[in-house]
This record gives structure tokens, sequence and C-alpha cells, in this order.
């Protein structure tokens, strides 16, 4: 249905399936949706949230490989041959996701074929892809990584996809799957990449496919995991970086026969310019931090509808990524953190401000503060501190099943912190990673209970 909508030169819009009502109300009506489509299975809050807002309800279903593709409520007078006439015109928004911005609004960002296309162009150059590979997608197709690497790059190739038959990633199924399919290569998050690792540590499969490479991007790679991952399954394994707004790719290591991969490096660029500036827009040299900054034809042209953000994006004609980094004298990007204070956990990003908005929804909230703290397997992990108001017996608990029922899981603190007060600067600010520093200071006598995820 993805590739149906972005050939008639309609626009794309994935969502999370396990968003709630708001969450789908909003997105739905910021990306200005006229239809939603669904599995035949449907999705409650998502149809919930479409009629709310007058939008209609298709869902879709494939009976066999070979079957047409039938759609709910059935249409009548379908002229297919006007397919033929439409003409995709390379400026066309075939794509719109949005970001998590720092602001309390996540920002739509809108996506061309032309970005598209440019996209899988340098996936496809850079890792070599051809017709004679084949990969198993562990990523949701919601977010560009899986969608532009996995999906539409081997498409685009001609090479082979297989979708995981559990609808998600499962180590139990993975390398029997890649096995099935013939893999040669797959790309994943450091977390799934971890997940592998300890399944073959405890449980070890009889063989493993001979892979062409790993690919890992969306959230930093510890140097140990990558060496373990490579002596393990006996493959290299490529770090890159990546965004929404450059349409997915933007750096990344090269094949061993195109240079060395180096550990804690995100690579090169690939098909696009990139260039580190220190606050007034000035390049640096070799080995100076800055900002890093992107311009080509994989970036987005802009947020919609919003002018203050894209103000600050597109400075001194680069689109600023928010990220501080620098390149070492062979041209290898390093990351060194975000300008931004966005939480990355596991390659989700989750925006605290909004979780902010959520904590402080709740009737007994005086004050709150969602953080991000170091996490072995996600590499960051949500925490918040909660200051109840004066007479109310707000517990964690309470604190956390408000939060599930508002945001989506990956988004609910893990821990939570019932506190009197909050560390703020001399200005009275509160600066998240001072909050964090306190609480994680407190860890080993605060009573803090364990709520999943």
């Amino acid at each position: 249905m993805f590739l149906a909508v972005i050939r008639v030169r309609a626009t794309a819009a994935p969502l999370n399936a396990a968003y709630t009502f708001d969450e789908f109300e909003f997105y739905l009506s910021d990306s200005e949706s006229k239809l939603l489509l669904t599995s035949k299975e449907g999705n409650e809050p998502a149809q919930a949230a479409a009629a709310k807002l007058s939008i209609p309800h298709l869902s879709a279903t494939l009976p066999a490989a070979d079957s047409e593709i039938q759609l709910f409520p059935t249409q009548s007078d379908v002229d297919t041959d006007s397919l033929s006439k439409l003409t995709n015109d390379p400026s066309d928004v075939a794509l719109f996701l949005h970001t998590s911005g720092t602001t309390s609004r996540p920002k739509g960002v809108p996506l061309t074929q032309q970005n598209l296309y440019s996209s899988v162009q340098n996936i496809k150059s850079v890792y070599k892809i051809t017709e004679s590979d084949s990969t198993v997608i562990v990523l949701p197709l919601f977010h560009v990584h899986g969608l532009l690497a996995g999906l539409l790059s081997s498409l685009g190739a001609g090479a082979a996809v297989a979708l995981p038959a559990a609808g998600r990633f499962s180590a139990s199924t993975f390398w029997s799957d890649m096995i099935k399919y013939n893999a040669t290569w797959y790309t994943a998050v450091p977390t799934i990449h971890q997940i592998i690792l300890d399944r073959h540590l405890s449980i070890p499969e009889p063989v493993y496919p001979k892979l062409r490479f790993i690919r890992s991007c969306s959230a930093s790679l510890a140097p140990t995991i990558m060496a373990r991952l490579e002596e393990a399954f006996g493959a290299p394994v490529l770090e890159a970086y990546a965004m929404t707004e450059a349409t997915h790719l933007m750096a990344s290591n090269p094949l061993p026969e195109d240079g060395p991969h180096k550990p804690s490096s995100v690579g090169k660029p690939v098909g696009q310019e990139m260039a580190i500036l220190d606050e007034s827009g000035v390049v640096q040299g070799a080995n100076a931090n800055g900002e890093v900054c992107i311009r080509g034809p994989n970036v987005t042209k802009g947020y919609k509808n919003n002018l203050e953000a894209n103000k600050s994006a597109f400075l001194f004609g680069w689109f600023h990524t928010g990220d501080l980094g620098y390149f070492d004298s062979d041209g290898y990007l390093h990351l060194v953190g975000r300008i931004k204070e966005l939480i990355n956990r596991g390659g989700e990003k989750i925006s605290p401000i909004e979780v902010d908005a959520v904590l402080l929804s709740h009737p007994d909230v005086a004050q709150a503060v969602a953080f991000g703290v170091p996490d072995d397997k996600y590499g960051e992990e949500i925490n918040c501190a909660v200051i109840p108001r004066d007479g109310s017996n707000l517990d964690e608990a309470e604190v956390s099943r408000f939060c599930k029922k508002n945001l989506a899981a990956f988004k609910v603190p893990k821990k939570v912190f019932i506190t009197d007060s909050l560390p703020k600067t001399a200005t009275g600010k509160i600066q998240r990673r001072i909050v964090s520093e306190h609480f994680l200071a407190q860890i080993s006598t605060a009573k803090v209970p364990k709520f999943g995820a």
C-alpha cells in the first residue's frame, strides 16, 4: 500500500501502530491526512481518532502471495487505466514523517520523490547492493531506517527483502529467517544487535549465513559490541549516521574493499556535502568540534508549517543537524553528543518536553521533569522526577500508570522519582543534565520500584 500511495503522486505518512488515541489525533491532523489505511485487523485508537477528524478508513489485505490486494469497504468504479497516464514528479511529496523536536511539538518532515531517490542511490552505492543481495527487515517501517535502508534500497537494487512472519523483530526466528532467505546483510539499531549477540552467547545457532556486512545506525554503537559482533558472525560491522531530515543516510563506514571501518566513528559523508560549522557558520578543520551540517538532494526542503524551526535549521546555506562532532584527519566523522536534549532510547528519539507535558497534565503533579540516563541495553533510558501537589498522596505507581495511558510504551519513564525539590541553576532554570546527575547520585539510596519500560 505504501508503494501504491507514492506511485499515484499521493503522500504516505506511516505511523506507529502502538500510538495512543491522542497521538494518532495529533499525527493524523498535523499531516492533514485524507485517508486512514490499516490492516484487516484494524487499529481501534487510530480509527477512533480518524472518525473524530472525519477521515475515512480503509483496510487492506493480501489473501495470497499471487492475489490482488483487497480493500474494505470494496471500491467500485476504479479506473486502473488512468494510472498509466500518471507521471511522478521529482518534487512530489512522497513521504511525510515526524521527528521528535526539543520543542513540545514533533516537527513534520516532508520528503519528496527526489529525496527518496537520492537516498536510495546513496545507500545502494556505499553498500554495493545488487540483485544478488537479500535481507531480513528487523526494524519498523514507520521510521526511515527500516523503510529506506532496508526496504526501498533493496527494491531499488532489485534485491530481495523478507519481512519477519511475527510482524516484528524476534531473536528466536531471526537467524532461521536469514538462512531461509539467503540473506547477505542486515541493518539494525545497537539495541537489536545486542539482543542478537546475547542470544548467540546463550543459544548459539548450529550454522550462521555468510554475510557481506552488518550495518548499525540510529544510535551510537559501543566499540566492544562492534568487536563482539564481528567475532561472532564473521562479517564487517559498518556504523552509519542518519536522520529523518536527510531521508536517512548521511555518513557511513565503507565496505572493507573501499577503506577501513573505524570503531566509534560513523564514517564518511555519502552522496552529500557535510561540514563542521562553528556558531558563526565558519567551517572547522580536522579534529575541531562543531555542529554537523549537510546539504544535498536527499535533504528535506524544510519542516511543514514551521517557519521558526526552518529559520534555525537552514542557516548559512546548510541544514543544521543539532549534533556535535568532528572530522578526524582521514575525513571520518566522530559524533560527540547532541546539542538538542533528545533522549535516544535504542534509536527511538524521545522529546523530554513531550513527556514533561504529559506528566504536568496529571492533576496531582506540581512540577515534573523527564531526563535521559545511561542504559546498558538501550544506550539511554527515560526517567522522570515529580513534585506532587500539596496534600496529594501521589506515588510512583500512579505516575507510571498515567504515563502508560497517555504515552506510547517506549516514551514511558522507566523510573519515577517522587521528590519535594528539583535542582535548579542560579537563574532558576531546570537543566535536565543536572537533574539527571542529581537523581543518579541518589539512586543507590532511593527506593526505586522496577517498572517495565
